[in-house]
């Protein structure tokens, strides 16, 4: 990864105290990612990452998109689990979790690569002990019918939301230099709204939304619902501006960085 970038990154978040969800490839494969020469230490950060409370996600096994099955979210179709075997996604779980266990990481969460996985990915992960899903579109984290606790992620870049969790996915190896400064920019604006997974966990770990589980039927109307909603409360938030000095409304909002 862009090393420097992260170090700066890395700052920010000691500086401030906040806690990320960092999504880690076991065995990082795919070329595009290859973007700088390897850390060699770089298991022995991961593990000081750890030590800080920061969150280690599991990130697919070796982000290698071998299927054109968009899965439940449907976002894009190509995947490196959705629409495989389920021999062969076990396989791919039980190594990459073997690598993370090996290394001393312990890891609850799972973020899919690209955001493509199947329900019998779902079932694998419960299987393996993986409890919490950060990935799709909706307000609040809720318990499904498989145990499994899916925490919403719906941003690339901090915004005006209305009261929900709202998860920021950032990707630092795009960043162009000038990146870095908007980064401090809305670390400063939007910190008194950030809050760690386990935060998140302690307040909706045992909420229950059936209709969250039916909206997964329809996953594009879901996007457009959200993404409609994200556009409004920009316009009202402008508009509250132009009348009167006032602080963004409250969210609460977990950071997640690739």
């Amino acid at each position: 990864m862009k090393w420097q970038t992260w170090r700066e990154i890395e700052s920010v978040l000691l500086e401030r105290q906040l806690k990320p969800i960092l999504a880690v490839i076991p065995d990082n494969q795919d070329p595009t990612l290859r973007c700088e020469p390897a850390a060699r230490d770089f298991w022995d950060r991961a593990r000081r990452w750890q030590g800080y409370g920061w969150t280690i996600a599991l990130h697919g096994y070796q982000h290698r998109y071998v299927s054109s099955h968009a899965g439940i979210l449907g976002f894009r179709k190509k995947s490196e689990f959705a629409g495989l075997p389920e021999k062969l996604q076990r396989h791919k779980l039980q190594r990459g979790l073997a690598i993370f266990r090996q290394e001393g990481i312990n890891p609850q969460v799972w973020i899919a690569p690209g955001h493509a996985f199947d329900h019998t990915t779902v079932s694998l992960l419960h299987d393996e002990g993986l409890r919490v899903i950060c990935d799709g579109l909706f307000w609040l984290p809720y318990v499904c019918r498989k145990g499994m606790i899916w925490v919403p992620q719906q941003l690339f870049s901090f915004r005006p939301a209305p009261r929900g969790i709202w998860t920021v996915c950032y990707h630092p190896n795009q960043w162009p230099t000038s990146r870095m400064a908007r980064f401090r920019e809305e670390i400063n604006h939007y910190e008194r709204h950030i809050c760690s997974l386990d935060e998140v966990l302690r307040w909706h770990g045992q909420r229950r939304s059936v209709w969250s589980e039916w909206m997964f039927r329809f996953p594009r109307v879901l996007q457009w619902v959200i993404r409609g909603q994200l556009k409004l409360w920009s316009y009202r938030s402008r508009y509250v501006r132009s009348k009167t000095v006032l602080s963004p409304a409250p969210i609460k909002t977990t950071l997640k960085t690739q």
